[in-house]
C-alpha cells in the first residue's frame, strides 16, 4: 500500500497556512505521543507518520515539491508513482532537476556484461551517504517603530528540528548502534542478474531496506524513532539592526534545522514587522510627522517645540507660516543600515482652528478681521483676481 497524502495525515486542506499546518501537527503529536500511548506500536507508527509529514509541510521549499511531483518530489527513491506521471520516472526529466543519463542505460547493457554497474545506481548510493545541509526555517517577528529605528535585541522562539540528544544522531538506542544491512552487505546496491541477447547483464539499484546507506536500524531511538532527529522549541537572542524596515529579513546563520550525515545546519529567517507608531511615519530613511499649531503661532512665527526620534528639539517657524507648510530638519530622521549616515524628519504644521469662542473672543477676532485689507491676504487677492478674470468682470 502506498504512502497517505502528507495533507490527509495531518488533517488539513491544501491551501492550509503555516499556522495551521503548524497547530494540526501539534494537536496530533500530542495525540500520539508515547507518554499517552505507552507501548501502542500503532500510535508510534501514526507518530513517525505525522513527523515527515510536518517535515515537508512546514518548509516552503519541500512543501512546493510535494504539491507539484507528490512523495518522488521530496523522497527519490519513493517507487509508489505511476510510471507516467510526476510521482514516477517515465519522462525524459526527472523532477529533482537531474536529467537522466542515456548512458547510464548503455552502461546497463554493454558495462553490466562484463561486471559493470550503471553511473546512476553507484550515484545513488553515494548520495544516500553524503552530507545534507539542513532546511532553513522562516519565523516572523513584531517589533516597535523605535526599535526599528534605534535597533535592539530581542528573544525568538520557534520550531526547529535538532540532532536528537538521546542518540546522538545515530537513530539507534542507546547502547546500540547502526549495523550493516543484510541485503546489500553495507554496499547500498542490490544487484540483479539477467541473461539477455547481449550475455548476462548486471544491474545495481539502491537497496530498498537501507535506502542506499548500507547501515539498518535494528533497535530504533525510542526518542526520534529512529530518524536522528527530534523537533523542538528553541530560544534564540537575536541582535535587530538599527534602521531595518518592514518586510526585510534577518539571517541567521546555522541555527535552522539541522543536517543529515555530518551535514551542518540550515539558516534562521526572520521577517520583521513594525507596528505603527502613533506620531511618526516613515518613507526609507526619512520621517514625517504633523504638528498642530495656533492662528497665533502661525501668523506671527514662533519657537516651535518639534517631537524627533532623540526627544524634543525646538525650531523657529517665520511669520505667515501657512497651513500644510512642511520643514525639513537634516540627520534628524532613522540611522542608515550598518552606517552612520541618517535620513531626514520632515514637520508639517498643522493650522488648527479655535473652537467655543466667548463672546469677548469673537468680538476681538471681528475687530481684528476688519483691520485687515488685501495686502495681508495674498492668496485671497490672487484667486478673486483670477475669479474677475474668468467672469470677464
Amino acid at each position: 500500500m502506498g504512502k497517505r497524502d502528507f495533507y490527509e495525515v495531518l488533517g488539513v486542506s491544501r491551501n492550509a497556512t503555516k499556522e495551521e499546518i503548524r497547530k494540526a501537527y501539534r494537536k496530533l503529536a500530542k495525540k500520539y505521543h508515547p507518554d499517552l500511548n505507552p507501548g501502542d506500536k500503532s500510535a508510534e507508527e501514526k507518530l513517525k507518520e505525522v513527523n515527515e509529514a510536518y517535515e515537508v509541510l512546514s518548509n516552503d521549499n519541500t512543501k512546493a515539491r510535494y504539491d507539484q511531483f507528490g512523495h518522488a518530489g521530496v523522497n527519490p527513491n519513493y517507487s509508489g508513482g505511476s510510471s507516467g506521471g510526476p510521482g514516477g520516472w517515465g519522462g525524459v526529466g526527472s523532477p529533482f532537476g537531474e536529467d537522466i543519463d542515456l548512458g547510464d542505460i548503455f552502461d546497463s547493457f554493454f558495462g553490466g556484461g562484463f561486471g559493470g554497474f550503471s553511473r546512476n545506481s553507484r550515484r545513488s548510493a553515494v548520495n544516500a551517504n553524503a552530507p545534507r545541509r539542513g532546511t532553513d526555517v522562516e519565523i516572523s517577528l513584531n517589533i516597535s517603530f523605535m526599535e526599528a529605528a534605534k535597533g535592539c535585541k530581542k528573544k525568538v522562539s520557534y520550531d526547529v528540528i535538532g540532532v536528537c540528544k538521546s542518540c546522538k544522531g545515530t537513530g539507534a538506542q542507546k547502547g546500540s548502534s547502526p549495523v550493516t544491512c543484510p541485503n546489500c552487505k553495507g554496499s547500498g546496491q542490490e544487484v540483479a542478474v539477467q541473461r539477455s541477447a547481449f550475455g548476462v547483464v548486471q544491474t545495481a539499484t539502491t537497496c530498498t531496506r537501507c535506502k542506499g546507506t548500507g547501515k539498518v536500524i535494528e533497535n530504533p531511538c525510542k526518542e526520534c524513532y529512529g530518524t536522528g532527529n527530534r523537533r523542538s522549541l528553541k530560544e534564540l537572542e537575536v541582535t535587530i539592526p538599527a534602521g531595518i524596515d518592514e518586510g526585510q529579513v534577518l539571517n541567521v546563520s546555522s541555527h535552522g534545522n539541522a543536517g543529515k550525515n555530518g551535514g551542518g545546519s540550515g539558516d534562521l529567517h526572520i521577517r520583521i514587522r513594525i507596528s505603527p507608531h502613533p506620531i511618526f511615519t516613515r518613507k526609507g530613511y526619512d520621517v514625517y510627522c504633523e504638528v498642530p499649531i495656533t492662528f497665533a503661532q502661525a501668523a506671527l512665527g514662533t519657537e516651535l517645540v518639534v517631537p524627533t526620534l532623540d526627544g524634543r528639539s525646538s525650531y523657529s517657524i517665520p511669520e505667515g507660516t501657512q497651513p500644510g507648510d512642511t520643514f525639513r530638519l537634516k540627520n534628524k530622521g532613522i540611522e542608515y543600515l550598518r552606517s552612520n549616515k541618517k535620513g531626514d524628519l520632515y514637520v508639517k504644521v498643522v493650522l488648527e482652528i479655535p473652537k467655543s469662542l466667548s463672546n469677548k473672543q469673537k468680538e476681538v477676532l471681528r475687530e481684528f478681521d476688519s483691520s485687515l485689507d488685501a495686502k495681508n491676504y495674498q492668496k485671497r487677492k490672487g484667486f478673486f483676481d483670477k475669479l474677475k478674470d474668468f467672469f470677464g468682470n
